[in-house]
């Protein structure tokens, strides 16, 4: 391969830098920030003989081009640097294609969607752990997919389960699962991907290489798609039962008198399941769906579902100060999955909201605050304008309060004084004004709640 320019200083730039300079490439990562905490991870990076570049964007030309570009997922597709070297013939992937292009001989599930990928992809991997299939979760959940291909060289796994963003999927041209899963769509990313039939087709496009094709029944927008679909080998999912699947029953997976239904054999009683939410149930479905047809028994699926209580910064319970739960759903990054997240918790809520702004249709969102809040505290660069909706839409219970800890403090006096029985952190909003990702935000958010709680002590 020779030379190789990676774009980004982040995870997923660090696990190809590593796994390009085993097969020995010549590899030098750019990325045009400098900060303090990038010149620690370059001077370790330098004693692996990795050439590290800050504050620099890669040099195109006659004298130095690279053989292949690899591109780190929060990296913009069309960006001009990376145009130009397209033109130039220049061979240009994201982190996730080259870990493909190392793991292809091993079967992969692949799950995208707008919302729901990181409980499935978690509830895919512990079923197949539960059945006894050697398997991890890369992606946007557990390994950056170089690191996984890395670790796999010497210790060859058996499935590959991989959440994969559209950010992925665009860098990602012949990475072909041997099962796809399509959780939900709804805008989001515009400002990356400027129409929603641009973003559409990007994700349609990971179903379209997958094998088997596992796709959500209950979404209106791929119900809706899937009335006209002539894709092969497609499994549909439902949790209102059969009657409502698309295609064949014995490609159905579904809730049928309370029991989960796959393929026409009863799995397990979905009393089992732990979590809230619809939602969570149709995740459970295609999960199951993706089990089964991966070859785990119906008895590992049950095991995983009485066990499975979801994952961090997705409804995840904190803490229960003074009889009130503080949840995080850090995770939460645009309305609909915000709605979601505000529609599955007990009521009276004190919401905790704010951050980044995305575009996108709120009035879901404030439909459901306005049902089910008693007050909402806005932090973030997203604060006043969030205010400006609320205000317009005859919502006046919000306090702008700027930052985390203001906010979960101010939340704790207000549940007291108006019978909360939730304070939920679900932002709709993305983190970068004030985190460096979603998940740090939800630990931020973790911190001080049990900090409130050490206090109580």
């Amino acid at each position: 391969m020779g030379k190789v320019y990676i774009i980004g200083l982040g995870k997923s730039g660090i696990a190809a830098a590593k796994i390009l300079k085993k097969n020995h490439e010549e590899v030098t990562i750019y990325d045009s920030s400098n900060s303090p905490s990038l010149e620690i991870i370059k001077n370790d990076l330098t004693k692996e003989n990795i050439v590290v570049k800050l504050g620099e964007n890669l040099p195109l030309n006659n004298v130095q081009n690279p053989d292949l570009i690899v591109v780190s997922p929060g990296v913009p597709w069309d960006i001009p640097i990376l145009e130009e070297a397209r033109r130039k013939g220049i061979k240009t992937i994201g982190e996730m294609e080259l870990a493909w292009q190392y793991l292809s001989k091993t079967p992969w599930i692949g799950i995208t969607g707008t919302n729901g990928k990181t409980t499935t992809t978690a509830l895919v991997e512990a079923m197949l752990k539960m059945g006894g299939i050697k398997t991890s979760a890369c992606g946007n959940i557990g390994y950056a997919a170089c690191d996984l291909a890395l670790e796999s060289l010497d210790n060859p796994l058996e499935w590959v389960v991989a959440e994969i963003s559209s950010y992925q999927i665009e860098s990602s041209m012949d990475l072909s699962p041997r099962i796809g899963i399509w959780t939900t769509f709804t805008p989001d990313h515009l400002a990356r991907h400027k129409t929603l039939e641009n973003y559409h087709r990007i994700k349609a496009s990971l179903l379209q290489r997958s094998h088997l094709k596992i796709l959500n029944g209950d979404d209106p927008y791929l119900h809706n798609f899937g009335l006209d679909l002539d894709w092969k080998n497609v499994y549909w999912t439902s949790v209102r039962g059969k009657e409502y699947l698309l295609g064949d029953i014995e490609k159905g997976v579904y809730l049928e008198d309370s029991w989960i239904v796959a393929f026409k054999e009863l799995i397990a009683p979905v009393s089992l399941f732990k979590m809230v939410g619809k939602h969570n149930l149709q995740n459970l479905l295609m999960a199951t769906a993706a089990a089964r047809l991966a070859g785990v028994s119906k008895k590992a699926i049950a095991d995983t579902i009485s066990s499975f209580t979801g994952v961090p910064h997705r409804l995840e319970l904190i803490t229960n100060i003074d009889g009130v739960a503080y949840i995080n759903d850090s995770k939460a990054t645009n309305y609909d999955a915000a709605q979601v997240g505000l529609d599955s918790v007990a009521s009276p809520t004190i919401l905790i909201a704010g951050g980044e702004a995305k575009e996108g249709d709120d009035t879901a969102w404030i439909n459901t605050i306005k049902e089910k809040c008693v007050s909402v505290l806005l932090i973030g660069e997203a604060a006043s304008f969030f205010a400006e909706r609320f205000e317009a839409s005859g919502f006046g219970q919000y306090e702008i309060v700027e930052t985390m800890e203001n906010a979960v403090k101010r939340g704790r006096e207000l549940a007291s004084e108006l019978k909360a029985k939730v304070v939920l952190l679900s932002p709709a909003c993305a983190s970068f004004d004030q985190y460096q990702n979603f998940e740090q935000r939800g630990e931020n958010f973790r911190q001080i709640c049990y900090d409130l709680t050490q206090k109580d002590n």
